[in-house]
């Protein structure tokens, strides 16, 4: 039998050759993001989100956590944080399952059959149950305001981070100007 670190490196890869765009979080393998459509022929269809995935060390022994990057509006889904109900993979999940599996059958049956008897969004959930083409319209409008292929490019630390750097360089380039200063002390020393 291989080990699980060898079986975390052999499904990751086989999830980056699949159809799906993966993104590594830092240098380790047990971080990343993966890029995914919502199933045809449901109101999530014109969705794309981006999916963070971490690995704990017992996997494949453990499910893989997963959470949504981009705002989705789903009752087992929750609105804030992302996170999606661990009964969802935890009750099915078996060493038998990879990567794939999440992303081909595990997320897709989510959307697909959402479960508002066990709510990490009460609203949805309520929603659902009351009146489900008005649950449906606003799946679609969240679809429209947050799920657009767009809205998965850039993580929230990179768009800070660049932020940041043009901040420096344009802090950077105005400091040129002043080349007599460059060379005078910022402060007294200490006594």
């Amino acid at each position: 039998m291989s080990s699980p670190s060898k079986r975390r490196d052999m499904d990751l890869m086989k999830l980056m050759m699949s159809d799906y765009k993966v993104e590594m979080i830092d240098d380790g393998m047990q971080e990343f993001f993966v890029e995914f459509h919502g199933p045809k022929d449901s109101p999530y269809e014109d969705g794309v989100w981006k999916i963070r995935v971490e690995l704990p060390d017992g996997y494949p022994y453990k499910s893989p956590s997963i959470g949504f990057v981009n705002k989705i509006y789903h009752p087992n889904v929750d609105e804030v944080s992302g996170s999606v109900c661990l009964d969802v993979i935890n009750q099915t999940w078996s060493p038998m399952f990879d990567l794939v599996n999440v992303f081909e059958v595990f997320l897709p049956q989510l959307l697909l059959y959402p479960n508002a008897s066990d709510p990490l969004n009460d609203d949805a959930a309520a929603l659902m149950m009351q009146d489900s083409a008005a649950y449906e319209q606003r799946v679609k409008e969240y679809c429209q305001k947050y799920a657009k292929a767009e809205d998965v490019g850039a993580t929230q630390e990179e768009e800070s981070s660049s932020e940041e750097e043009e901040l420096s360089e344009e802090d950077y380039s105005s400091s040129d100007d002043d080349d007599d200063d460059d060379d005078a002390i910022a402060g007294q020393p200490d006594p």
